[in-house]
């Protein structure tokens, strides 16, 4: 089962809105040669069958580059393609064409129900307006397609010679039609852009927290060794001096090299401390607020009835970072919890679950949960990690009372 629903839980929002809207348009196709194809077959074919076959083959033919305008043009959309310049000259030609030919036919009676022209006009130019809206840049643009067809047709049929009240009725049952296809696919172009816009905004706002974290990761280490490398490599080059001549102060340089390079150490090993050391409080706070950004729905309940030791607080703020990373980088989240429980007896126990998560998980296996259960076995805890029902992810972490009672009371 799993197999014939991932192709779809597989994906992300964005994918979804964008496979759903396809097939909405792909549908038109279908739907424009059932309504109105097969509508002069039913109607012409008992008097009139070849002419009733090259109408059913013409709105066959203006349905099915409909529907490749509409593909093309959310190629478009999305940013895949080029804009579709020449098909969509050639699907309002092409429609206008067909306008044209069936009021024609109308005119010199070649059809025999008068109510069939109407009809297959309504629908060529409703359907038609709707893929060029579709491959227009600006709303500006848009709004002229609807009357510029429903303009043109009533000019058409006063220049066959037809009378004002029909010309009347072709513009403004054109008019609703276009107008409606115009409005529906100008919505659908909006839509389909600012999903995917919301989603590279993610990934770029993703993208730019680890930038950030570089940053201040990479300024905080030229901060402590920038000033010691200057101090080292001037008196190294002073000893050398000294030496060169055989001065004893020599000596006294180096040794203050050494000890200017041995106190660098220990504020690297501070720095790298602090980047490593995770804060709990600030895990969970820092989890909440990117979830957030990311537009998911994430809770944090914490349920402690006593304070933490630094290393069970650091082992679980590091889980909680994890956690979080995995649920941006995997699946496709809407909401999220993260509970932590520390009563007063009994095991410390935290709970990141998620839905959203892809029942195969693409790629091979990360390092991350790894790396999770080796700082949590230093505290005699466990990992477990997995789907539970109603497709959810959740990652547990627990630590014994023991363990936590012989922390606080050494600490």
């Amino acid at each position: 089962m799993s197999k014939l629903t991932g192709w779809w839980k597989n994906r992300s929002s964005a994918e979804k809105v964008e496979l759903y809207t396809r097939w909405s348009c792909h549908l038109f196709v279908l739907l424009e040669i059932l309504s109105f194809g097969l509508l002069p077959v039913a109607v012409e074919a008992p008097e009139q069958p070849m002419v009733a076959l090259a109408l059913f083959l013409l709105v066959c033919a203006h349905a099915v580059l409909c529907g490749f305008v509409y593909s093309r043009a959310m190629d478009w959309v999305v940013g895949r393609r080029e804009r579709p310049v020449r098909l969509s000259v050639t699907v309002a030609t092409v429609t206008a064409v067909f306008v044209v030919t069936v009021l024609v036919l109308r005119r010199y009676g070649v059809l025999s129900d008068p109510a069939v022209a109407p009809q297959l006009i309504a629908g060529a130019a409703g359907f038609g307006s709707g893929a060029l809206v579709m491959c227009l840049p600006s709303v500006r643009q848009m709004r002229y397609v609807g009357p510029a067809y429903s303009g043109g047709t009533g000019l058409v049929v006063l220049a066959l010679g037809l009378s004002a009240a029909e010309a009347l009725g072709y513009v403004v049952g054109m008019l609703i039609s276009t107008l409606f296809f115009s409005i529906a696919c100008g919505f659908t172009n909006w839509l389909l852009k600012t999903v995917w816009e919301l989603d590279r905004s993610r990934e770029a706002q993703s993208r730019l927290a680890v930038a950030e974290e570089r940053l201040r990761f990479g300024r905080d280490l030229h901060d402590v060794m920038g000033r010691n490398l200057a101090v080292i490599a001037l008196k190294s080059e002073l000893a050398v001096q000294l030496a060169r001549r055989e001065r004893p102060e020599a000596v006294d340089q180096m040794i203050e090299v050494q000890r200017i390079a041995q106190e660098s150490q220990r504020e690297v090993r501070d720095v790298v401390r602090g980047y490593r050391e995770a804060d709990l409080s600030v895990e969970l706070e820092g989890a909440r607020g990117v979830l957030s950004a990311a537009g998911m729905d994430c809770r944090v309940d914490v349920r402690a009835g006593r304070s933490l030791p630094a290393e069970v607080q650091s082992a679980l703020g590091w889980v909680v970072r994890e956690a979080t990373t995995n649920v941006l980088r995997h699946g496709d989240a809407q909401n999220c919890l993260i509970r932590l429980t520390a009563p007063q007896a009994g095991a410390v126990t935290l709970v990141v679950e998620n839905d959203g998560a892809p029942e195969c998980p693409a790629g091979p296996p990360g390092s991350g949960l790894a790396g999770l259960r080796e700082r949590l076995a230093a505290l005699d805890g466990t990992l477990q990690a997995g789907l539970v029902a109603g497709g959810r992810f959740r990652l547990c972490a627990e630590i014994p009372n023991a363990h936590v009672q012989g922390l606080e009371v050494r600490a």
